[in-house]
């Protein structure tokens, strides 16, 4: 396990290196539940992944992530912290909403509301244009919807009819 760690370590580790830390660390702690240092510093490589997941839009992974930390210790602070960020990133408030404005490109409102989840995005290519729209559940618990032409907002609703991501 230590070359593995020396090898994740390393300012040019691979993903395939930290994960292959990650898995053995796991083993490890499977093994060894006892070892308190072992299961601290495998909440902390997973604290980490779930980190990066979230910076990456992967609300829906980091927060499996999350969780699975606060089963192991609930009194976890980041991984509080980091699940209530995630969970926010799944539902978009009005005010969120309101602040979309047309003309704002795909990565101004990526930046306000996160990317949409897999599945929750539709394309129609026209002879001179594009239109995309992107989905997102409210915290009302309705479905909004971002309209883009050629990259730039030019419409959005609060509730939105579409059915999406059955």
């Amino acid at each position: 396990m230590l070359r593995h760690k020396k090898a994740a370590a390393s300012p040019q580790a691979t993903p395939v290196a930290r994960q292959m830390y990650a898995d053995a660390l796991s083993s490890f702690v499977q093994r060894h539940p006892g070892h308190s240092r072992a299961r601290e510093v495998y909440r902390r490589v997973q604290l980490e992944f779930a980190n990066e997941l979230a910076s990456l839009d992967r609300c829906q992974d980091a927060i499996r992530v999350y969780r699975a930390v606060l089963t192991a210790d609930p009194k976890n602070d980041e991984a509080k912290r980091g699940l209530e960020a995630a969970a926010s990133r799944l539902a978009v408030s009005r005010q969120q909403l309101l602040s979309i404005d047309i003309g704002m490109t795909q990565k101004d409102v990526a930046r306000i509301l996160g990317k949409p989840i897999p599945g929750w995005t539709a394309t129609t290519d026209r002879a001179s244009t594009t239109i995309e729209a992107w989905y997102y559940r409210t915290t009302t618990g309705a479905i909004a919807a971002i309209y883009f032409r050629d990259g730039e907002v030019f419409a959005a609703e609060e509730q939105s009819q579409a059915r999406v991501g059955l």
